[in-house]
C-alpha cells in the first residue's frame, strides 16, 4: 500500500512538471527528458509511471481538468447565491480563469487545447471534460430558467416566457467562457472587460426568460 501511494504521488509530481513546462513554452517540444529534469526524477522513474509520452500527457490533462472542475464545484457548494442563475455566473467565472492567480493555469489549459488539435487521444479527453461541464451548466440553466418563469408569472398575468433551451444555452456559455480565457490571456481584453461580457450575456439570457 505505501508503494502505491508513492507511485501516485510521483505521477502527480510528474504531472506538475508537465504543467510547469507547458506554462513556460507550450507542449509541442516537451520530451520525457525535459519532464524528468523538471520533476527531479530519473528517466526510468518517468517511464515506470507512464509507458509513453501520450499517456503522460493524458494524465497531466486529467490533473488540470480535475483541478479546475473541483474549483467550479467548490464554488457552487460554498456560493452564497440564492438562485441558480447567480450560481451559474459564479461557475462560468471560475471556468473562464479570469483572475490573475489563475493566469498560469489558463496558459497550461490552452497549451493542452493546442496539443489536442493534433492528438485525437487528447482531443477525446478534452471533449469528455467539456461534456461533464456542459451537463453542469445545462442543469443550472434549466433551474435558473424555471426560477425566472416563476418570477414572471408572479409579476404578470397571462403570456408565456421565452424560455432558453438549456442545452443550447449551456453550449454557448461554455464556448464563451473558453473564448474569454484566450482573449484575456493574449491581452485583447482585461479581466474586468471579460467579466463584463460574461455578465451581459447572462443578463440577456435571463431577461429573455422574463419576457412574456
Amino acid at each position: 500500500m505505501p508503494r502505491q501511494v508513492d507511485h501516485e504521488g510521483r505521477r502527480r509530481l510528474i504531472a506538475e512538471a508537465v504543467c510547469a513546462l507547458a506554462d513556460e513554452s507550450g507542449l509541442e517540444g516537451v520530451t520525457l527528458r525535459d519532464v524528468a529534469d523538471r520533476a527531479r526524477v530519473s528517466m526510468g522513474a518517468v517511464q515506470r509511471c507512464f509507458r509513453t509520452k501520450e499517456e503522460m500527457l493524458l494524465f497531466a490533462l486529467a490533473h488540470v481538468g480535475d483541478r479546475i472542475g473541483e474549483r467550479v464545484r467548490a464554488r457552487l457548494v460554498r456560493s452564497p447565491a440564492r438562485s441558480a442563475g447567480t450560481a451559474l455566473g459564479h461557475a462560468a467565472t471560475e471556468l473562464a480563469l479570469l483572475r490573475e492567480e489563475h493566469r498560469a493555469e489558463a496558459r497550461v489549459w490552452l497549451a493542452f487545447l493546442a496539443q489536442a488539435a493534433v492528438s485525437e487521444p487528447l482531443a477525446r479527453a478534452v471533449r469528455a471534460n467539456y461534456a461533464a461541464l456542459q451537463d453542469v451548466f445545462t442543469r443550472l440553466v434549466a433551474e435558473a430558467a424555471g426560477d425566472a418563469v416563476g418570477d414572471a408569472a408572479g409579476d404578470a398575468a397571462g403570456g408565456a416566457a421565452a424560455l432558453p433551451d438549456p442545452a443550447r444555452a449551456a453550449r454557448t456559455l461554455l464556448a464563451l467562457a473558453d473564448g474569454l480565457t484566450a482573449h484575456v490571456l493574449i491581452g485583447h481584453l482585461t479581466a474586468d472587460q471579460a467579466q463584463d461580457v460574461l455578465h451581459a450575456h447572462l443578463t440577456a439570457l435571463w431577461e429573455g426568460a422574463n419576457t412574456p
